[in-house]
């Protein structure tokens, strides 16, 4: 997975297509992400009180596949790869050759 945590990112698939934000957290191991606003959830909490119930609204996460990343300088979604430079490896866009931080 070529994605990192504050890359911008455009949704491909699924209930939330078309919709854009910011990735603000990467589980490596699931293969999943969490994007800021998008694929919000409500859940109950119950509480010890009678009626006190709350509702808290959280972003879950979705598959990485289904989101894509946006090129800084065209604004449309693209691919990533990597370049090697000095050693090390830097990611870029596929569609403008744009660098990545």
């Amino acid at each position: 997975m070529r994605l990192k945590k504050g890359d911008n990112v455009i949704v491909i698939a699924g209930k939330n297509k078309g919709k854009t934000g910011k990735v603000t957290l990467v589980l490596r191991e699931v293969n999943r992400v969490v994007v800021e606003g998008v694929n919000k959830l409500k859940k109950n909490l119950k509480t010890q009180k009678k009626g006190a119930d709350t509702q808290i609204e959280f972003d879950a996460p979705f598959h990485a596949s289904n989101v894509m990343l946006i090129d800084p300088k065209t604004n449309k979604r693209t691919r990533v790869g990597v370049k090697k430079v000095d050693g090390k490896n830097i990611r870029i866009t596929k569609k403008s050759g744009t660098e990545l931080k």
